[in-house]
C-alpha cells in the first residue's frame, strides 16, 4: 500500500501525532469486497453477493434465487389450485360451507409441520435436497385431486398438497446464505413474493384451464379434475432443475463443504435449543401469524367473498382475487426494500419500526374490506390491504436472518409454521363456520393483524436496540452471535462463520455508530489536498504504514496507523477499503 500515492503511509514527513485530537465515531465503511473470489457478482468476506440483480442468471446467487420463487411459486399454485374452482367443486362433491372451510384449513394446515421439519434439513444437509426432494414427492398428492370422489378425500389431499409450502423455508435460507446483510431483505421479499404470486396466478390459471378443456368437449365436472395435471407434472418438472442445477452455499454444497472440512457439521439440539430459548423467534412466529398467515387464508376466501356478495361470475371474481396474490410481485420486495433501506438510516429500530406500520396498515383496511358494500370500494380495500401484509412479510424476513446466524434454517421453519399456524386458526375461528359472513370474519381478521402487531415492540436486540430503546452498553455483534457457542466449540472453530456475519451486520447500527473508535486531526501534507486522518489501535503486529506515532492525546500505543478516511475526492474511498482489506485481521474492534 506504500506506494500508492496518497496512501496511508505513503507520505507522512511532519506528523508528530501530537497535533490536536478529539474524540469520533465515523459512519461504517463499506463491507469489505473479497477480491480474491471468483464469482459473476461482487461478494462480501462470507462469499454472500453483494449486489442483486434482478434479470440475471449468474451463478451461484441469481441462478439460486430463480430456482427458488419459481419452485416456490409452483407449490402456491397447486395448494390454492382449487380455491377459484370450488363453486364447481363443491356442486361436484356436494359439499357444504363447513367442507369448503376445513379443506381450506387443511390446505395450509399440512405446512405446519413440515416448515418446521425443513428449517432443520436445511440446517443439517442444506436447501437444494429440501427443495428438490419435498416439491417431487408432493407431486402425487397433487395428480390425486383428479379422483377425489367425498368431502373426506377432498379435505384430505388439500391437506397433503399443502406440505409442499415448506419450500418457503428452504427458498428463505437459500436467500440468506447467499446474500450480504445489507441487501438480504430485499432478496427475501423478492424471492418469497414471487413465490406467493403463485397464489394469484393460480386464481387465473385454475379457471382458463378449466375454461380450455370444458370446450373440448369434458363436462364440468371431469374438466376441473383433468386441469390439477397442469401443477402435478410442474412439480415434477422444479423438483429436477432444483436438484440438478441448485447449489447450497456460495462455495458449493453442503455436504461436500463439510467434507472438506470448510463447514462444521452441527448436532440437531444445540440448533433446536438456541432458536426456542430465543424469545424473539417466538414473537416473530406471532407476527408472521398474521401477516403471511391472513394472506393465506385470504387465498382460500377472496373469490368465493367476491362471487356471493357482489353476485358475480366466477371468472370475474376469479381475476379480482388474483390482483391480491399478484401484488406480490411488487408489495412483497418492497417491504424487504423497505426493511433496508431504513436500517440503512436506523438500523435495525427501523426495521423493526417498518415493520410494525406495513403490518398495522394492512390490519386496518382488512377491517374496511370487510365492511365495504360495494365493489369499487372493496376491491380498492383489498388492494391496500395486500400491499400492507404482503410488504410486512417481505419486512419480517429482513430481521429473521439477524435473530441467529446458528440456527437460522430453524428459526425460518419455526416463522414459516407461524404463518400457517395462524392461517389455520383465523379460518377455523372466522370462515368455517355459518355464524359468520365471510365478510364479517374479515373484519374480526383485520383486529386480530392490529392486536397481534404489537409484541413487535418488545423485540430489543443488545447491540442495536429496539423500537423504543437504545442498544445496550458494551453490545456488540460478535458477542451476540458467538454466545450460542461454548468453549469446546469455538476451539473447533465451529463460530468463525458466525464472527463473519457478525462482522457483516455491523451495518444494522445505521448511521449511530462506526465499525471502529477513531481519533481524528487535520494535517497538510505539502502538494496533497487537506486530508483528515484517524489515528487506530492494532491489536497485534505493525501495520506496515509508520508507526513513530506513539502518544496521541495522552494515550501511548505500542503500534498506530493513521488512515486517510475522507478526501476531497472519490478516489479516496477506494484506497481506503483496500487498506481496510489488507490489514483488517489486525484491527481491534471496540
Amino acid at each position: 500500500m506504500a506506494d500508492i500515492e496518497g496512501s496511508p503511509g505513503s507520505s507522512m514527513h511532519g506528523v508528530t501525532g501530537k497535533e490536536p485530537v478529539l474524540a469520533f465515531s465515523a459512519p461504517s465503511p463499506l463491507v469489505p469486497t473479497d477480491t480474491t473470489a471468483h464469482f459473476d457478482l461482487p461478494v462480501d468476506s462470507e462469499h454472500k453477493a453483494k449486489k442483486f440483480k434482478l434479470l440475471s442468471f449468474a451463478n451461484p446467487h441469481m441462478r439460486t434465487f430463480h430456482l427458488s420463487w419459481v419452485s416456490f411459486s409452483v407449490c402456491f399454485v397447486s395448494t390454492f389450485a382449487a380455491a377459484p374452482l370450488v363453486p364447481i367443486i363443491r356442486d361436484n362433491l356436494d359439499l357444504i360451507k363447513s367442507d369448503v372451510g376445513n379443506a381450506g384449513v387443511a390446505s395450509v394446515s399440512g405446512s405446519i409441520f413440515s416448515r418446521l421439519v425443513m428449517g432443520a434439513v436445511c440446517d443439517l444437509l442444506g436447501p437444494r435436497y429440501g427443495c428438490a426432494f419435498l416439491i417431487m414427492l408432493t407431486a402425487p398428492t397433487v395428480f390425486s385431486m383428479s379422483f377425489v370422489s367425498s368431502a373426506g378425500g377432498y379435505i384430505a389431499v388439500r391437506f397433503m398438497i399443502g406440505f409442499s409450502l415448506a419450500t418457503f423455508v428452504s427458498c428463505q435460507y437459500w436467500m440468506s446464505t447467499m446474500f450480504n446483510t445489507k441487501i438480504i431483505g430485499l432478496a427475501n421479499g423478492t424471492a418469497a413474493g414471487w413465490g406467493n404470486m403463485g397464489g394469484g396466478v393460480t386464481q387465473l390459471l385454475m379457471p382458463v384451464l378449466f375454461e380450455i378443456i370444458k370446450r373440448t368437449g369434458s363436462t364440468a365436472f371431469t374438466a376441473w379434475r383433468i386441469a390439477f395435471f397442469i401443477p402435478g407434472w410442474l412439480h415434477i418438472i422444479m423438483g429436477i432443475l432444483v436438484l440438478t442445477l441448485g447449489q447450497d452455499m456460495p462455495d458449493g454444497n453442503l455436504g461436500a463443504l463439510q467434507k472438506k472440512g470448510n463447514v462444521a457439521k452441527d448436532q440437531f439440539g444445540k440448533v433446536l435449543w438456541y432458536a426456542a430459548t430465543n424469545y424473539r423467534t417466538w414473537i416473530f412466529v406471532l407476527l408472521y401469524g398474521y401477516s403471511m398467515g391472513v394472506e393465506l387464508s385470504t387465498d382460500n376466501v377472496i373469490a368465493e367473498y367476491f362471487y356471493d356478495r357482489f353476485d358475480l361470475k366466477l371468472h370475474t371474481a376469479g381475476i379480482i382475487a388474483a390482483t391480491f396474490g399478484m401484488a406480490n410481485l411488487l408489495a412483497r420486495p418492497f417491504g424487504g426494500f423497505a426493511s433496508d433501506y431504513s436500517a440503512r438510516i436506523f438500523g435495525m429500530r427501523g426495521r423493526l419500526w417498518t415493520l410494525w406500520i406495513l403490518q398495522t396498515m394492512g390490519g386496518v383496511f382488512c377491517i374496511l374490506l370487510g365492511r365495504a358494500n360495494s365493489l369499487p370500494v372493496a376491491v380498492t380495500f383489498m388492494i391496500i390491504f395486500s400491499i400492507g401484509a404482503q410488504a410486512a412479510c417481505g419486512a419480517t424476513f429482513g430481521i429473521i436472518p439477524f435473530i441467529s446466524r446458528r440456527s437460522l434454517g430453524v428459526i425460518s421453519g419455526m416463522t414459516g409454521a407461524g404463518g400457517n399456524f395462524g392461517s389455520g386458526l383465523t379460518q377455523l375461528l372466522f370462515f368455517t363456520s355459518s355464524h359468520y359472513s365471510t365478510g364479517t370474519g374479515l373484519t374480526y381478521m383485520g383486529i386480530m393483524i392490529v392486536a397481534c402487531t404489537l409484541p413487535v415492540t418488545l423485540v430489543h436486540f443488545p447491540q442495536w436496540g429496539s423500537m423504543f430503546l437504545p442498544p445496550s452498553k458494551g453490545a456488540a455483534e460478535e458477542h451476540y452471535y458467538s454466545s450460542e457457542y461454548n468453549e469446546a466449540e469455538k476451539q473447533k472453530g465451529m463460530h468463525q462463520n458466525s464472527l463473519k456475519f457478525a462482522e457483516n451486520s455491523r451495518s444494522e447500527r445505521g448511521k449511530r455508530v462506526g465499525d471502529f473508535h477513531f481519533r481524528s486531526s487535520r494535517f497538510s501534507l505539502g502538494t496533497c489536498p487537506t486530508l483528515e486522518f484517524y489515528a487506530v489501535r492494532f491489536s497485534h503486529g505493525d501495520g506496515g504504514v509508520d508507526a513513530d506515532i506513539s502518544d496521541v492525546d495522552g494515550e501511548s500505543f505500542t503500534t498506530m496507523a493513521v488512515i486517510v478516511y475522507r478526501w476531497r475526492k472519490w478516489e479516496s474511498f477506494r484506497i481506503l477499503a483496500m487498506w481496510m482489506e489488507k490489514y483488517r485481521s489486525m484491527i481491534k474492534v471496540v
